[in-house]
């Protein structure tokens, strides 16, 4: 048995703080981390100890692996828990953590890399008896090998980044057109090795396995579920059990998990992930090996905290077995995602919020209100788990408690799930018809939600004015920065004393990104986002509906399209730039003519 006193959670939000509830409980000593405009953030008030990470975006702070690992050893740290996202399904990180004699609460590097590369996932798939959806196990070296394969099994297919995650890198391919656009977006022939094919599979489930396996040989799946409800391949609700599985599939669901995990000698928690297609038929996607987004409804129906399952694990006890799936329960995601506008990402700052409470009513929250949901980051504001004794109660209770939460500041999909929990198709009336692109194709088409508010303007902590005191703690003079005003004015609500945080150095202002003019021919940024690569550069001749330009926000990828034919022409970002809502990218120069 190895012991673990002391365990630094490389996380941030709802993640951070579920696992440092569950450490606390088991008696041990957690260590946060945190970027800049995440200082006050609950997480770090609930640790035993919370670090700086000395940065404002993702990359300085929580993918940045040197600066993890010296403040876990400067910490005493034993133990670090990656929680999901960031570095969880980094096996370079895991290796390093194991070099230096901490523990990984996690499955092993060599795991990793088998399993969290989707190629790799499909070769391990195959070997095991498991069957993936239809596809190459290869990477994409040239666009015949794709030509190839659609003059065998038709349109639609999909390319998948075979590092890819969370929705993104995956593009479907309907047609010709939309293979130009592919291969117009992806030249660099390392980019495009990192894609695979697979038939892109029109109407199908998305179901799951809740497993784990200790490092005695014992495996459980602790409970199947369904996450069918997408959008942009992004899981919206989620429920535990899965609901209306034909028979066998269970059966089959378990059996192929079990095989997945002995096979590459998986030890801990993880989710096998699969498609279920109206006639029965069973398909291979993935494995997670980490912790899920969705985990608590699995949690509600078992009794099983799988945070503490995975540091029992670690310690190298075994696994506690589940008992049968009891009741139902449903996950609703609530981030700052705008109904109005297709669901596009969104900021601002949660005032007045109401959350449901009551029976069967479960929050998994990462911040408070009067904090700004931080756009340099993802867009959760928190999880709703609600649970009832079978579907239908859990039904019943799901719209009492979306009908109590409300929440100014932040436009959230909650009015589109109060729609989805009374759709018919969704309750089961007359069979459950629900697949991953029945949002999409069946339920958006009949709502509206243009009616709704958008956005509000964004405010955080980081944009806020800085001040630097000089106090004295145990008799050294050290330097305290915080949010200019802080002590002027009292919070909304009193909070317990914060522990000590590392020295901090004030952040450099960004200058504001100037606005579009809304010239014909310009191109503009719809929302803050990242630019991940660009497909033209300036004096370059472009074709109405060409790609220019490719952004990122909150795990959300969109294209950016010449509007007309003609010249780019003011062409000022770069790869890797973060851009706001209403930046002007490039403007297209209609070609022979003058802009009006």
């Amino acid at each position: 048995m190895r012991t673990i006193n002391r365990i630094l959670v490389a996380n941030r939000g709802e993640i951070a703080l579920r696992v440092i509830r569950t450490a606390k409980d088991m008696g041990i000593s957690t260590v946060a981390v945190y970027a800049d405009q995440d200082m006050t953030a609950p997480h770090t008030r609930e640790a035993d100890l919370a670090l700086a990470l000395d940065g404002d975006d993702a990359a300085s702070t929580y993918l940045s692996a040197d600066k993890l690992l010296q403040i876990a050893v400067e910490s005493g740290a034993d133990a670090i828990h990656p929680g999901y996202g960031f570095l969880s399904e980094n096996p370079e990180f895991a290796r390093a953590i194991e070099n230096t004699g901490i523990a990984w609460i996690g499955p092993a590097p060599g795991v990793i890399e088998a399993l969290g590369d989707k190629i790799s996932a499909r070769r391990v798939a195959q070997a095991c008896g498991v069957a993936p959806v239809p596809g190459l196990s290869e990477p994409v070296t040239a666009r015949a090998e794709v030509e190839g394969f659609i003059a065998e099994h038709g349109y639609p297919v999909v390319l998948k980044r075979a590092d890819g995650g969370g929705g993104r890198g995956i593009t479907v391919v309907r047609s010709s057109a939309d293979l130009d656009l592919f291969f117009a977006r992806h030249t660099d022939p390392v980019d495009l090795g990192a894609h695979f094919v697979e038939r892109f599979v029109e109407v199908a489930r998305h179901v799951e396995t809740q497993s784990a396996r200790d490092s005695h040989g014992n495996f459980h799946v602790i409970s199947t579920r369904d996450c069918s409800v997408q959008r942009r391949n992004q899981k919206l609700v989620e429920e535990a059990p899965a609901p209306f599985l034909p028979e066998g599939a269970h059966e089959r669901l378990v059996e192929w998990s079990r095989a997945l995990f002995e096979h590459v000698g998986y030890v801990g928690v993880g989710t096998c992930e699969f498609l279920l297609e109206p006639d029965g038929s069973i398909w291979f996607l993935e494995v997670n090996p980490r912790l899920q987004v969705e985990h608590p409804v699995s949690e509600e129906v078992t009794g099983i905290d799988l945070v503490r399952e995975q540091i029992r694990v670690a310690q190298g006890l075994t696994l506690t077995p589940p008992p049968p799936p009891r009741g139902h329960s449903f996950e609703f995601r609530v981030t700052s995602e705008d109904p109005a506008a297709d669901l596009t990402p969104s900021a601002g700052r949660l005032d007045e919020v109401h959350w449901p409470l009551g029976p069967g009513i479960r929050l998994e929250l990462g911040i408070e209100a009067g904090d700004a949901v931080q756009t340099a980051f993802d867009s959760m504001i928190a999880k709703i788990i609600v649970t009832g004794s079978d579907r239908e109660h859990a039904l019943a209770r799901a719209r009492r408690a979306l009908a109590e939460f409300s929440v100014h500041g932040v436009p959230t999909p909650v009015p589109v799930y109060r729609d989805i929990i009374n759709d018919p198709d969704f309750c089961g009336v007359g069979g459950f018809t629900v697949s991953t692109r029945w949002f999409e194709t069946v339920f958006a088409p009949q709502h509206d939600y243009s009616h709704l508010s958008g956005p509000a303007e964004a405010e955080g902590t980081r944009d806020l004015p800085r001040q630097t005191y000089v106090i004295e703690l145990d008799g050294r003079r050290m330097t305290l920065t915080l949010p200019e005003g802080m002590f002027s004015a009292p919070s909304p609500a009193p909070r317990p004393s914060q522990p000590l945080r590392s020295h901090r150095r004030a952040p450099a202002q960004s200058a504001p990104a100037a606005p579009a003019q809304g010239n014909p021919g310009d191109i503009v940024s719809p929302m803050q986002a990242i630019v991940v690569s660009l497909a033209a550069s300036n004096g370059d001749r472009v074709e109405e509906g060409q790609l220019v330009a490719v952004l990122e926000a909150m795990k959300m990828e969109k294209p950016l399209l010449a509007t007309r034919s003609g010249v780019v022409t003011g062409l000022g970002v770069r790869q890797g730039d973060t851009v706001g809502a209403g930046a002007l990218i490039c403007h297209i120069e209609a070609a022979g003519q003058e802009d009006q």
